[in-house]
C-alpha cells in the first residue's frame, strides 16, 4: 500500500465527473448476535444501515455530490423489504436515486454485484468509466463522518484510481505463529515470530474509493482466480494491490468504527451520544464553502368539528383512536379533527395548500376516488407521502385539542403511537378544556391546533 498522501487538485473537468456510492449491507451480523442481518441492528434506535446512509446523505454531507446510491443487501425476503423500504424513504429524501440488488455468497461478491448496477446506470447516462468514482463503504461503519467520504472521492479524482482512508494504529502489533504453541499446560498460547514497526501500520477503513473503470478491471480480474486465491483478498484495495496499482491513502477518523461485536455496538452508542451533544459551530466544506443551512418550515392547522346530534348516532374517532359510548363528530372522514389539524399544519409549513386542494373541499374524495371514505389516519399517512414528495422530511408534529369529552389522559401515549407511525414522524398530542366557556366548553364540538415543523431536503447554501 503506498504512502499516505493529502487530497490533490482535481485534474478531470468538474463536468465529467461523476459520483456512486456503493453500500454493502449484505453481512450476517452472527458476531454481533442479535440474529438478524447486521444492517437492521439497531444503533440509538434506528438501524444501522439508517445511520449509514444519512452519514453520507445530502444534509449531513451537502458537498459530497452523490449522483446515485446501490443498497446490496441479504437475499432474504423480510430483511430486505425492511432495508429497500429504507432506501426508498432515502430516495425521497434526498432526491438520488437508489437502486438495490441482492448480495452474494461472500463480500467481494457482493460489491461485484454493487458494481456491475453501477456500470449499468454508467451505459444507461453516459458517463465516463474513467471518470466515474465509486465509493465501496459498509453499513457495518454507520457514523463515519462526511468529510471522510469527501477527501478519498477527491483523491479520486485527482489522478488516484484507488483510495483508502485509514487511521494510524496506536496498539503494539505482534506477528504470530498460530500453529507454534508454548508450555505443556497451555493450549491457547501462541509464539511471536516478530514484531511489526507501529510507525509503518494503518487500519483501514470505509468508504474506498476507485473509478468504475478500475472496479470493472479488478472484478475481471477476480473471475480468473481459483476460489481460495479470490477469497484471501478481503478488500477491492487488496486486488489492486494485487494487480500491482498504487494504492493512496488518505486520513480516516476514530469515529468510522466497524461494528462487528456487542462491544463495539456500545462504542457506536457513545460516540453517537457525542455527536447528539455537539454544538453546532460555523465553519466551511471540504471545498472550501461556507456550510449548507438547513432553515425548517412551520407551519399551523386548524380543525373545527360539531359534535354530531342525538338523531345521528356516529361512532367516534379522535386522535386516531375509537372511542367506544362517545358520541362521534359531523364532518368529513372520521371527524377526526385532530389528525385533519395535524395534515393541514404539513400542507401549510410545505407551501402545498390545504386538505381542500388535495382530498376535495366539500366532501372528502370529490378529487380523489382513492380517499373517499378515508379514515383521518389514511388522511394522516398520505399527507406525510406528499409533504415528502415536495422535498420535505418531517421533524416534529404537535396537536393540542380542546373538548370536553373523551378523557383524554390514559390513552394519550397510544394516540401518540398510532399519529407517529401514520405520519413517520414523531407526533405529541394534549388536550384542554375551556372551563365551560364558548362551543367546546358546552361539549357542543372539538377544536383541533396543530402544529407541524418540516426540514427541507435540499439545504439553502449559507449567506457569506
Amino acid at each position: 500500500m503506498g504512502p499516505q498522501v493529502a487530497p490533490a487538485e482535481t485534474k478531470r473537468p468538474d463536468a465529467e465527473q461523476h459520483r456512486a456510492l456503493v453500500i454493502v449491507a449484505a453481512g450476517s451480523g452472527q458476531r454481533l448476535g442479535h440474529g438478524i442481518p447486521k444492517a437492521l441492528v439497531e444503533l440509538g434506535g434506528r438501524p444501522l444501515l439508517a445511520h449509514a446512509l444519512d452519514s453520507l446523505g445530502p444534509l449531513r454531507a451537502p458537498g459530497l455530490g452523490i449522483d446515485l446510491v446501490v443498497l446490496v443487501l441479504p437475499g432474504l425476503p423480510p430483511a430486505r423489504e425492511r432495508l429497500a423500504a429504507l432506501g426508498a424513504e432515502h430516495a425521497r429524501r434526498a432526491s438520488i436515486p437508489v437502486i438495490v440488488r441482492d448480495g452474494g455468497p461472500s463480500r467481494p461478491a457482493s460489491v461485484a454485484r454493487g458494481v456491475d448496477a453501477v456500470a449499468e446506470q454508467a451505459r444507461h447516462h453516459g458517463w465516463d468509466e474513467r471518470s466515474l468514482t465509486v465509493l465501496v463503504h459498509d453499513a457495518a461503519r454507520p457514523l463515519t463522518p462526511a468529510d471522510v467520504a469527501e477527501r478519498v472521492a477527491r483523491q479520486v479524482e485527482a489522478g488516484s484510481v484507488a483510495v483508502v482512508p485509514a487511521v494510524p494504529v496506536t496498539d503494539t502489533i505482534k506477528r504470530v505463529d498460530p500453529a507454534g504453541r508454548l508450555g505443556h499446560h497451555s493450549e491457547q498460547a501462541e509464539q511471536v515470530r516478530e514484531t511489526l514497526p507501529r510507525a509503518e501500520l494503518r487500519a483501514v477503513q470505509t468508504p474506498q474509493g476507485f473509478t468504475l473503470e478500475f472496479l470493472l478491471r479488478a472484478f475481471a480480474h477476480l473471475g480468473e482466480l481459483k476460489a481460495e486465491e479470490a477469497e484471501a483478498l478481503t478488500d477491492e484495495a487488496m486486488v489492486a494491490e494485487a494487480l500491482g496499482v498504487d494504492v493512496a491513502v488518505v486520513s480516516g477518523d476514530a469515529r468510522a468504527l466497524k461494528i462487528t461485536t456487542p462491544a463495539d455496538l456500545l462504542a457506536a452508542e457513545a460516540l453517537l451520544a457525542e455527536r447528539g451533544s455537539e454544538p453546532s459551530s460555523p465553519g466551511t466544506d471540504p471545498a472550501g464553502r461556507p456550510p449548507a443551512v438547513v432553515v425548517p418550515r412551520v407551519g399551523i392547522g386548524h380543525d373545527v368539528h360539531a359534535v354530531a346530534s342525538a338523531g345521528e348516532p356516529r361512532e367516534l374517532w379522535l386522535a386516531g383512536l375509537h372511542w367506544p359510548g362517545e358520541q362521534g363528530l359531523t364532518g368529513h372522514s372520521d371527524g377526526d379533527a385532530v389528525a385533519h389539524a395535524a395534515c393541514d399544519a404539513l400542507f401549510s409549513a410545505a407551501g402545498v395548500g390545504d386538505l381542500g386542494v388535495h382530498f376535495g373541499a366539500d366532501t372528502l374524495g370529490t378529487d380523489r376516488e382513492d380517499m373517499e371514505g378515508a379514515s383521518g389516519v389514511r388522511l394522516l399517512e398520505e399527507a406525510a407521502r406528499i409533504v415528502r414528495e415536495a422535498g420535505f422530511e418531517i421533524g416534529s408534529i404537535s396537536v393540542q385539542f380542546v373538548a370536553r369529552r373523551p378523557k383524554f389522559g390514559p390513552r394519550r401515549e397510544e394516540a401518540q403511537r398510532v399519529l407517529s407511525a401514520a405520519a413517520g414522524a414523531p407526533v405529541a398530542l394534549s388536550a384542554t378544556t375551556s372551563d365551560g366557556l364558548g362551543f367546546t366548553g358546552r361539549g357542543e364540538g372539538v377544536l383541533a391546533t396543530a402544529t407541524a415543523v418540516l426540514i427541507p431536503q435540499s439545504p439553502s447554501p449559507a449567506v457569506s
